[in-house]
C-alpha cells in the first residue's frame, strides 16, 4: 500500500511509481505542473478552445468518453476554480449527462492541435443547470440545452511532444441540427459495400 498521502493522485498510481522506479519523476511533475486552481495562462488557454474530450463514469464505474465542440468561447471560465459549457442538442441519449447525474466526477481534456500541441487536463465535480448566471453561449442557439458546471479540483499539463499538429480550414457547423446528412449517425451502421451510391456514408467517388 502507498504511504505517499502528502502527494496528489491515487494509491494505485503511487504504488506503480514505486514498483517502476518513477517516484522522483512523478514528484517533480506533481510539484511543478499540478494545480488546485486554474492559473491565468490556463484560463486563457481554455477560453480559446473549440473542443475538448469529456470523461465520465456512472455509479458502477462504467466509463464514457465523448468529444464536446463549440465556437471559440463556449468553454466559460467563471473563476479560477469553475468552468462551464453549454450542452448542445445531440442524439438524445445523454450518456455523459446521465453519468454526471449518478457520479459527478468528470475529466475534461483540452488540446491545442494547431499551435503549441500542448494539452490541459481539468478534473473536478460536474453539475447540471438549466440556467447558469454569468455563463455565455457564443453559438446563441435557440435549441433547448443544459449547462454543465465543473468545480475544478486539479488541473495539469499534457506535454506536447507526442501530439501531432493539425490544420483547420473552417469551423462553422450547424449547431444542434437534426439533418442526417450533416450528422452521419448511420456511418457505422451500414456495411460500406451495401451502401447506395448516393448514401452520404459511402466512401465511393
Amino acid at each position: 500500500m502507498s504511504d505517499r498521502r502528502d502527494r496528489p493522485g491515487s494509491t494505485g498510481e503511487h504504488d506503480l511509481q514505486r514498483e517502476l522506479g518513477t517516484e522522483a519523476r512523478a514528484d517533480g511533475f506533481y510539484e511543478r505542473s499540478m494545480h488546485e486552481a486554474l492559473t491565468p495562462r490556463m484560463q486563457r488557454f481554455l477560453a480559446d478552445r473549440i473542443m475538448f474530450f469529456l470523461g465520465t463514469a456512472d455509479a458502477e464505474g462504467h466509463t464514457d468518453c465523448s468529444p464536446r465542440l463549440g465556437p471559440r468561447g463556449f468553454v466559460n471560465v467563471l473563476d479560477d476554480t469553475t468552468v462551464a459549457y453549454p450542452e448542445y442538442r445531440g442524439n438524445g441519449v445523454h450518456a455523459s449527462l446521465g453519468n454526471v447525474r449518478e457520479n459527478p466526477s468528470a475529466s475534461l481534456t483540452f488540446v491545442d492541435w494547431w499551435d503549441t500541441t500542448v494539452g490541459l487536463h481539468v478534473n473536478g465535480e460536474a453539475t447540471l443547470h438549466e440556467d447558469l448566471p454569468g455563463a455565455i453561449d457564443p453559438a446563441d442557439t435557440d435549441r433547448q440545452k443544459l449547462w454543465v458546471r465543473v468545480d475544478v479540483e486539479e488541473a495539469y499539463v499534457h506535454c506536447a511532444k507526442h501530439l501531432p499538429r493539425l490544420a483547420i480550414e473552417e469551423f462553422d457547423p450547424p449547431w444542434g441540427t437534426d439533418d442526417e446528412t450533416a450528422k452521419l449517425t448511420g456511418f457505422f451502421t451500414d456495411d460500406e459495400a451495401d451502401a447506395p451510391d448516393d448514401d452520404p456514408t459511402s466512401d465511393t467517388d
